[in-house]
């Protein structure tokens, strides 16, 4: 399983205070039970962190990194994406995984923002389901994604890379 090593069991012991963070989730809203999971995720990871942030809603994970831009210019601090493709018998999973992967990047990169990079890219639906932090789920990528958002956008701001001063 690929969170061997994952960092996100210390960071529910020990969270960091980010209440002073301008914060926000879009999540796509395909595959309702998966994305039910990395909502619910995102939100206990939120809570742990003390932060608030609205939850908005996208069709799909392909229009995970415009939305993200605009929360961005709007002056959010940290994004989280949430999303998952499964893979199908024809190449769109590959252009929409690469499309959602290269825009998010694009985002941080061009507006200095830290992005929660939730976007499950999965062979399979069980896949999906070990990943989306349901109860029996191996893995919180929710959780974890906003967990990884929030640390970033609080080193962002110790470095000088962004945040209110």
């Amino acid at each position: 399983m690929s969170g061997v090593g994952s960092p996100t069991e210390r960071y529910a012991a020990e969270p960091v205070d980010c209440s002073d963070l301008q914060v926000a989730v879009v999540a796509a809203s395909w595959h309702d039970q998966v994305m039910d999971g990395l909502v619910a995720g995102a939100q206990k990871a939120l809570a742990d962190f003390n932060v608030t942030a609205d939850v908005v809603r996208v069709p799909g994970s392909f229009e995970l990194p415009v939305v993200a831009d605009a929360l961005a210019r709007a002056g959010h601090e940290a994004v989280v994406a949430l999303g998952v493709v499964i893979r199908g018998g024809t190449p769109h999973f590959d252009y929409v995984c690469s499309a959602a992967t290269d825009g998010l990047n694009r985002v941080a990169l061009d507006h200095g923002v830290a992005i929660g990079f939730g976007l499950l890219t999965c062979d399979t639906e069980q896949q999906a389901l070990d990943r989306a932090g349901l109860e029996g789920s191996q893995e919180d990528k929710g959780y974890e994604a906003t967990a990884a958002a929030l640390l970033t956008a609080r080193t962002l701001r110790e470095v000088g890379g962004v945040g209110r001063r």
